[in-house]
């Protein structure tokens, strides 16, 4: 047989199995998200092993250091030090020290600076090599009821409104679940814009993951907007929402919503057909259509 010619492909291939002399290693280490229990044995082990520990959040840090009697150097990695502490650690490693890298809580690298250190990593041809554990995104979704498929993390939305608007249009046409983060003082104003911009949607809104006041709230968009108007918010929230079927109003050609032209009884055996779940195809398509379940029920009678 003949041998197939070689090509010089321009990719770095990492084998994490095999030790590069002379160089570190940056661990991304995951850290529990509320519940120390979710520490896992790898982590510590991890943590005390390497030369020092880099942290968003030192004096957050050191308090879980001290619960495990983890002795280990810590450093300040932070959005506001990286473009000067980035390059200092990447030196380090590529003099053989070893580096771990921690957010505050959950996997590093998501929604926070550890994404540049990372590239810088890479780029300098550094192994890295994840320590996975506890991520709130991930488990909200698993725990919200809502398709787990095809799914976005979409991370902090902007803060101005018009920008606000603007990427929840753009959000809006992804026919996937989508996964946020959300603070206490700003989550009825997203919901709020979310019911302004999209067909009302379901949606689960989690809070305090894996904590004493652990809590998600499921239902539309409308109806879960409803409950946090009447109460105070508190505690960190993650936001999941369906948009599995949404809407291509926006596409070139498009008259409406994708449902437009189904009768009712095909629009809830569509979601029936997705879910398993009759019921649940039944939520689903009273929100597309802003109706109240009940109205979706007489119909189909």
């Amino acid at each position: 047989m003949q041998q197939a010619e070689e090509i010089e492909l321009d990719v770095q291939v990492q084998r994490s199995y095999e030790q590069r002399e002379g160089l570190g290693t940056l661990y991304l280490v995951a850290t529990p998200i509320g519940n120390l229990e979710d520490m896992t044995f790898r982590s510590v082990r991890v943590l005390k092993e390497v030369h020092c520990i880099a942290a968003e959040d030192t004096r957050q840090t050191r308090k879980l250091l001290t619960h495990f009697d983890i002795q280990t150097r810590l450093v300040s990695y932070h959005e506001h030090n990286k473009r000067a502490s980035g390059p200092e650690l990447v030196r380090m490693m590529r003099e053989g020290q070893s580096i771990a890298l921690v957010s505050d809580a959950g996997m590093p690298a998501i929604s926070d600076p550890g994404y540049d250190l990372v590239r810088l990593a890479v780029e300098a041809n550094v192994p890295v090599i994840p320590v996975p554990g506890a991520n709130a995104a991930l488990s909200a979704l698993i725990v919200s009821g809502l398709p787990t498929e095809r799914f976005l993390f979409a991370g902090f939305l902007p803060r101005d409104k018009k920008k606000l608007k603007d990427e929840l249009e753009r959000l809006g046409r992804v026919p996937a679940t989508l996964i946020f983060y959300e603070s206490p003082h700003r989550i009825v104003k997203t919901l709020e814009a979310m019911k302004e911009t999209w067909t009302d949607a379901p949606v689960a809104v989690v809070r305090e993951l894996t904590k004493r006041y652990e809590e998600i709230v499921r239902g539309t968009v409308t109806e879960c907007l409803a409950l946090l108007q009447t109460r105070e918010t508190m505690g960190e929230y993650c936001l999941v929402v369906d948009r599995n079927g949404a809407e291509s109003a926006d596409s070139p050609g498009a008259t409406g919503p994708w449902w437009a032209e189904l009768t009712i009884g095909e629009h809830v055996e569509r979601y029936e057909r997705e879910t398993g779940d009759r019921k649940e195809a039944m939520k689903r398509a009273a929100a597309d259509r802003n109706v109240s379940k009940r109205d979706i029920y007489n119909a189909l009678l």
